[in-house]
């Protein structure tokens, strides 16, 4: 047993971030409590069946854990709370369609918290907020009658990706941590020390460690819109814009990113409104034009794909368009942002017959996103990639081309085989190259 194994943690949220890191507390010798709203994803934890089942090596730990008794789950936040040492809270942060933040849910977990809270605990804060979030939060749990100082209070921000959670906690980056006082920090940064073997840095402040997480979403963004753009102006000049980015990339000074059909996701197209919707003296303008930039992707794969349908004669209107992929990247079933759903809008507005298909959806996503789902490519008259699923890099060209009515695509993440396409009579359009 490691001398933090008498602790108790309460993790607020077991969703694709809080799950992995209540499961790795765990798995190193501390006792854990999952709280989270949803009865019957509590219920399904209790009886060690995981509900995040993309996240591989989580299903094996999560019934591990409850067999071993250092994990349970439960629906009462009070609770958790009054036997808890460490309340972490890692609960969704979002923005609406005009880039307003929602925090209701970190407010509503404070509510909580402070029913609970007792003299010595410590109130951790993962999840990516607006610099400054954390420590508004202060007035809400001294509602237990305790003063900062009385209690200890940080940031820690999550540095994970599903897909990779399990490993990007135990050390695929150091652990970023900033707290009220130095006695919070040494506690706080023993605890992620002993799950995270690169360490952990000391911020000066709670707000700048909130920062840190933040401007790593934007610097991201704004990158990415950087590489549309200049993929946007290779297609005007004819250029490869693959071929240019991977060149200049040999620079170690220069890193393009592969340009595509948008930004999708909960963290890379929300942090820069943290940013813009927090500015009041500075104007935020190349974040801003980044966001809009990359927004405005979904919309020129619907032109590029007017543009190939034109040059093979055919019109928008009544062609049968199959859009590859619904969620925002490959092997991840997540809808945020996704490039395809604009995309299809717009199709259909267009007055386009839409398909869609992707690997780990079924017939009822095709349906909340107003597309039919199609398994086969009989009767396509265009086909657009929206995702970078694995199997949509290796499709059968031969195959396809005898199933089409029209042999165009257009490749929206870069990931098409083009001379495979070519070669069975395609046409074959890029982000970055018309050519």
């Amino acid at each position: 047993m490691n001398e933090l194994g008498n602790l108790k943690i309460a993790v607020f949220g077991q969703g694709k971030m809080g799950l992995p890191l209540a499961s790795v507390f765990a798995e190193y010798g501390i006792n854990v409590i999952g709280v989270d709203i949803n009865q019957m994803v509590v219920d399904n934890l209790n009886n060690g069946i995981n509900h995040i089942t993309e996240e591989p090596g989580l299903s094996e730990l999560v019934s591990k854990n409850v067999e071993t008794k250092k994990y349970t789950a439960t629906t009462d936040g009070v609770s958790a709370a009054t036997d808890a040492d460490i309340m972490v809270i890692l609960v969704p942060t979002l923005i609406d369609d005009r880039g307003n933040i929602k925090l209701d849910p970190v407010y509503s977990v404070s509510e909580i918290i402070s029913k609970g809270l007792k003299k010595g605990n410590i109130v951790i804060t993962e999840a990516t907020m607006p610099p400054g979030t954390t420590e508004k939060l202060i007035p809400i749990l001294e509602k237990s009658g305790l003063k900062l100082g009385e209690f200890g209070l940080a940031h820690a921000p999550e540095r994970t990706m599903t897909g990779t959670a399990l490993r990007d906690i135990k050390g695929q980056y150091p652990k970023i941590i900033g707290c009220n006082d130095e006695n919070t920090y040494q506690i706080v940064s023993k605890l992620y020390n002993l799950i995270n073997k690169k360490g952990t840095i000391q911020m000066s402040s709670i707000k700048a460690a909130e920062t840190v997480k933040v401007f790593e979403g934007v610097y991201r963004d704004v990158n990415i819109g950087l590489s549309n753009e200049m993929a946007l102006w290779c297609e005007e000049h004819e250029i490869n814009a693959l071929e240019v980015f991977e060149a200049a990339n040999t620079q170690p000074f220069c890193h393009f990113h592969t340009p595509g059909a948008g930004v999708g996701g909960h963290c890379i197209p929300v942090y820069p409104w943290f940013v813009i919707n927090t500015s009041n003296e500075v104007n935020p303008r190349i974040t801003k034009t980044a966001r809009e930039l990359n927004d405005y992707m979904a919309h020129h794969i619907v032109e590029l794909t007017i543009k190939g349908l034109n040059e093979l004669k055919k019109c928008l209107n009544g062609s049968n368009v199959l859009v590859l992929g619904l969620t925002f990247r490959g092997g991840v079933k997540e809808f945020m942002k996704s490039a395809a759903i604009p995309i299809i809008n717009e199709l259909n507005s267009f007055g386009a017959n839409v398909y869609s298909y992707d690997p780990l959806c079924d017939e009822s996503d095709f349906e909340r996103f107003n597309s039919k789902l199609k398994t086969d490519f009989n009767g396509i008259d265009a086909i657009i990639v929206t995702s970078d699923h694995e199997e949509f890099k290796y499709l059968d060209f031969e195959k396809i081309s005898k199933e089409v009515s029209t042999k165009l695509i257009v490749d929206g993440r870069n990931i098409i085989n083009i001379s495979n396409a070519t070669e069975n009579g395609f046409r074959v359009i890029k982000v970055g190259n018309l050519k």
